[in-house]
């Protein structure tokens, strides 16, 4: 589960692994920007923010768009399309991490940023709302290939980031190495050293012991107080996963240490180009289905048929007759169409991918009061571990895994506190209580500075 260069036969050249995975075809239909917004204006409304500071908070206050001309290991030269998007840095420097996926939209990086202003606020870090991304596919991209993006990434936006204005990380399909080459390119650029420019670097090179943990363990240590708080002991709970990348390996991890059992995985199958879903009603063992999963999070299906695990449709972990459900894959998978298929049983949807929940689906699970952790607490961890090594980097002093880990746990557990006693309060919806705290706070600090 290291990100690591791994070196193995590639029709180009040696192929560089991805964090995670990440399904190559996004849902249709679904525009997050909008899906972002309209979450925005119904706690706007709620809160009373005056129309100055709801036309600040609704858009980005900057964006970049930018072509990165790579020459291919075939000789030619293809021209890839970055962004970077900053929401906005009334809290601090903008913090976000930089994806690679072959359909990438502005829009989907608009949300992502906007989230990001919401994730950073409601933990209560010092940090703004930033996305990048780059519309290509790792898959099919040698090592050499991905690094030239990277530096070209870096080149276009250098004037524009850095570490007390805009804060890069690993996202979907980016990883510990890739950050290391943006770093490099922008310390080439600046002519010095600079290790709090970025986040999720190599350990040995600035990196946090604990994060490449952090985004999985802060979901479950949401989800460890979402059951304190209704009287249920993890330990003989069962749950459903969609994704089978970093966040939802560590979350799995933690969780069954917690007594919890995994009974389902739906992950992308990148031979097959579709999503699969294995089950076994015992319990999933982390480690045996960790040896037969590629570099990319794809488990291989003959190989896990032959462990036992039953072969289902990709959409099936939705359905599964169980207590928790973690969606960790990518936006808009909990949707109209398919809430329905929601066990009676589910008591708890921990969601620790970015917007898996379409609006229609989020009133339908309130309707039937399922107890949602919204993405934007339960995936905080990842944020606030980058954090956490943004200030080590810049102090040049770093602290031990257990110390790194046990600050997050402080972190997130204070924040669900905060979220769910201010939703028992005024009779909010968790993801209803989450944005007024989030957006109440950077609303203050636009109008603190004096901007609105």
């Amino acid at each position: 589960m290291s990100e690591t260069l791994v070196k193995e036969p590639h029709t180009a050249a040696t192929e560089l692994a991805p964090a995670a995975s990440a399904p190559v075809r996004k849902s249709k239909g679904f525009n997050s920007f909008q899906i972002a917004q309209g979450q925005f204006d119904k706690v706007a409304e709620y809160l009373g923010l005056d129309p100055a500071t709801r036309d600040l908070l609704r858009f980005p206050m900057r964006e970049f768009q930018f072509a990165i001309p790579v020459r291919m290991d075939d000789g030619t030269v293809k021209i890839f399309r970055g962004f970077r998007v900053q929401h906005n840095d009334a809290r601090g420097p903008g913090k976000g991490g930089i994806r690679f996926h072959p359909q990438e939209t502005i829009d989907t990086v608009r949300a992502l940023a906007m989230w990001m202003t919401w994730k950073c606020a409601v933990v209560d870090i010092p940090l703004g709302g930033a996305k990048g991304g780059v519309i290509c596919d790792p898959h099919n991209l040698s090592a050499r290939e991905q690094e030239q993006i990277c530096r070209g990434w870096v080149r276009q936006i250098a004037r524009n980031v850095g570490p007390i204005s805009d804060v890069p990380a690993p996202d979907v399909m980016t990883n510990a190495q890739h950050m290391l080459w943006i770093l490099d390119e922008f310390e080439h650029i600046h002519g010095g050293r600079y290790p709090g420019f970025i986040t999720g670097k190599p350990v040995d090179m600035g990196g946090s012991l604990g994060r490449t943990e952090a985004t999985g363990y802060g979901v479950v240590f949401t989800l460890r107080e979402a059951l304190k708080e209704l009287g249920i002991k993890p330990a003989g709970t069962t749950a459903s996963v969609q994704g089978f990348g970093n966040v939802a390996q560590y979350a799995i991890e933690l969780y069954v240490r917690l007594g919890g059992r995994v009974v389902a995985v739906s992950c992308w199958d990148q031979a097959d180009q579709c999503s699969y879903t294995y089950r076994k009603r015992d319990g999933f063992d982390l480690q045996q289905v960790l040896s037969i999963t590629d570099r990319f999070g794809g488990i291989n299906k003959a190989k896990a048929t032959e462990l036992g695990y039953e072969l289902l449709p990709g959409d099936a972990w939705i359905e599964q007759d169980v207590d928790i459900l973690i969606p960790a894959a990518i936006e808009n998978q909990i949707t109209g169409d398919n809430v329905g298929r929601i066990s009676q049983r589910v008591r708890i949807i921990a969601e620790g991918a970015n917007g898996p929940t379409t609006p229609e689906a989020d009133a339908r699970i309130r309707e039937l009061g399922i107890l949602l952790i919204p993405d934007f607490l339960a995936n905080a961890g990842g944020v606030t571990c980058s954090y956490f090594e943004q200030v080590q980097s810049n102090m040049n002093y770093f602290w031990e895994r257990d110390e790194v880990l046990g600050k997050l746990d402080v972190k997130m557990t204070s924040a669900y506190i905060a979220v769910s006693e201010l939703a028992r309060r005024e009779k909010l919806y968790m993801r209803d209580a989450a944005y007024a705290i989030a957006i109440g706070r950077v609303a203050k600090a636009c109008h603190e500075r004096g901007w609105v």
